[in-house]
C-alpha cells in the first residue's frame, strides 16, 4: 500500500464518520443543553446525515489541496464528483418517496390484511406473523424504508400501545429489523446494501431471487413463526383490530401510483428518466393532497444524503480495502462482514467492496449475505432501522431502546438467517 495524502485523509474521515455514528446520544444532550442551536445538534445526531457531512469535509480538503496547482480548486472538485456515480442515491430518493406514499401503503396494508385472514392460525397470531413476515418481503417491491415504516406503524397501533411486555417488544423489534434487512433481497433495487453493488456486479432481480432471495424468504418466515410461537400465550390475550391506516383513495389513484413506482424501478439506472417521473409524482401529490399523507421527503433525502456521502468518501478507500478483502476467503468474509455490520451501515460495507476488482462470485455472495444478515443487530446496521426505532421506541421504558437489549433480541433471528445463507 502506497497511499496518497488525499487517500489517507479520506480514510481518516471515513473512520471519523463511523465513530460519529456512535455519538448520537452526545449530540442529543448538546441539543438539550443549548436549545438555541438544538436544530443543528439534532441534525448531527442523525445517522443518515453523518456520511454526507464528512463527505463535504473531504470535498473541502480536495479544494484546499488544489490551491496553487494548474488544475485549481474548481476543476479538482468537479472532476472528482463527476467520477463518482450518484445514480443509486438519486434512485433511493425517488423510489422511497413514491413507495412510502399513502396509496402505495394502502395497497400494501390491504395485502397484509388479506394474507392474515387466510392463515390457519388464531387471528391474534396470524396478524402478528403477517406483519413480521409478509411486510418485510414486501420491502423487495416498496423498498425497505417504506416497509419498515408500514410495519412499525401497524405494530404500534395493534400491539405496542396495548402495554405488551418488554420482552415481547424487544423480540418483535429484533425480528422486524433482521427480517427487513434480508426481506428486501428478492429484487435488486430495494435493499440499500444490494443496490450499492447491483449495477457494478450486474446483479439483476432474477439473479437476486434465485441466489439470495429464496433463502431470505425462508429465513423471514422461520423468524416470524418462531417468535409467534414463543409468545403465543401473550399474543392470544391481545384483541387485534385491523388498523385502517388509509381510506378514501380511489382505485385509479392507487393504480397510478403503482404505475409510477414501476416506471421508476424499470428506469432505475437512468436518472435522466426517473427524476422527471418523480417530479410528475410530486406534481400530482400537490394537485390532490386529499389522497396523500405527509410525504416522506425528509426521510428520503436523509437516506439519499447518507448513500451519496458513502459514494464520495468511498472513492478514497480502495487502497486499504482491496488488500484487506483479498486476504480473506469466502467463509471468513461472511462472518467478518456480519460482525462489522453491527458497527457501521451494511450499505457502506458493500459499496466499498464494489470498488475492489476481481472478486469471485462466491466471495461476493458471502460478503453481501453477511452484510444483510447482521442488519438487525444495531440501529445503525441498516439504513431503515432508525425509521422503525423512531416510531416504536417511545413505548419502551424511559422511551429508549437499549443497544444490548436490541442485540440480544436480534441474536436468534440473526443466527437462523446465517444458517439459511451458509448451509442451504
Amino acid at each position: 500500500m502506497d497511499p496518497t495524502p488525499l487517500q489517507i485523509i479520506g480514510a481518516l474521515l471515513f473512520a471519523i464518520a463511523i465513530l460519529h455514528t456512535f455519538s448520537a446520544s452526545l449530540f442529543m444532550r448538546l441539543a438539550k443543553q443549548y436549545p438555541a442551536h438544538a436544530g443543528l445538534w439534532k441534525l448531527f445526531a442523525e445517522v443518515e446525515f453523518v456520511f454526507g457531512f464528512w463527505a463535504c469535509i473531504l470535498i473541502v480538503f480536495i479544494a484546499l489541496a488544489a490551491i496553487g496547482t494548474e488544475q485549481g480548486p474548481y476543476l479538482a472538485v468537479t472532476q472528482y464528483l463527476e467520477h463518482c456515480s450518484f445514480t443509486e442515491p438519486l434512485f433511493v430518493l425517488a423510489i422511497m418517496t413514491v413507495a412510502a406514499s399513502k396509496p402505495v401503503l394502502l395497497f400494501a396494508s390491504a395485502i397484509v390484511q388479506i394474507v392474515s385472514r387466510l392463515l390457519p392460525l388464531p387471528r391474534a397470531m396470524s396478524f402478528y406473523f403477517t406483519l413480521l413476515a409478509v411486510v418485510p418481503l414486501l420491502s423487495s417491491f416498496i423498498t425497505e424504508p417504506a416497509a419498515m415504516a408500514l410495519a412499525a406503524m401497524i405494530l404500534k397501533e395493534a400491539y405496542y400501545r396495548k402495554g405488551i411486555s418488554a420482552r415481547l417488544m424487544y423480540a418483535t423489534l429484533g425480528v422486524l429489523f433482521v427480517n427487513v434487512s434480508i426481506g428486501g433481497t428478492l429484487t435488486s433495487f430495494a435493499a440499500p446494501p444490494v443496490l450499492m453493488v447491483a449495477q457494478t456486479w450486474q446483479w439483476n432481480s432474477w439473479f437476486m431471487f434465485t441466489n439470495i432471495g429464496w433463502r431470505s424468504a425462508l429465513a423471514v418466515f422461520v423468524n416470524a413463526l418462531v417468535v409467534s410461537l414463543i409468545f403465543r400465550k401473550a399474543l392470544l390475550k391481545i384483541e387485534v383490530q385491523e388498523h385502517n391506516l388509509h381510506n378514501g383513495v380511489p382505485t385509479l389513484v392507487i393504480g397510478l401510483h403503482l404505475a409510477l413506482l414501476f416506471l421508476i424501478v424499470y428506469f432505475g439506472h437512468h436518472p435522466q428518466v426517473f427524476i422527471p417521473i418523480l417530479l410528475l409524482f410530486l406534481a400530482f401529490a400537490r394537485a390532490y393532497p386529499r389522497f396523500q399523507d405527509r410525504l416522506l421527503l425528509r426521510e428520503s433525502l436523509m437516506v439519499s444524503c447518507f448513500l451519496a456521502g458513502l459514494v464520495a468518501l468511498g472513492g478514497q478507500q480502495a487502497w486499504w480495502l482491496q488488500p484487506l478483502l483479498t486476504s480473506m476467503d469466502a467463509t471468513s468474509v461472511y462472518y467478518g462482514t456480519l460482525i462489522l455490520t453491527a458497527f457501521t451501515d451494511n450499505a457502506a460495507i458493500t459499496y466499498l467492496a464494489s470498488l475492489v476488482p476481481g472478486l469471485s462470485d462466491e466471495f461476493k455472495y458471502s460478503l453481501v449475505t453477511g452484510a444483510i444478515t447482521g442488519g438487525g443487530l444495531t440501529v445503525i446496521a441498516n439504513a431503515p432501522n432508525p425509521a422503525g426505532m423512531a416510531i416504536l421506541q417511545k413505548h419502551f421504558k424511559d422511551g429508549k431502546v437499549t443497544p444490548l437489549g436490541l442485540l440480544a433480541a436480534a441474536a436468534l433471528p440473526t443466527l437462523m438467517t446465517a444458517v439459511a445463507f451458509r448451509f442451504l
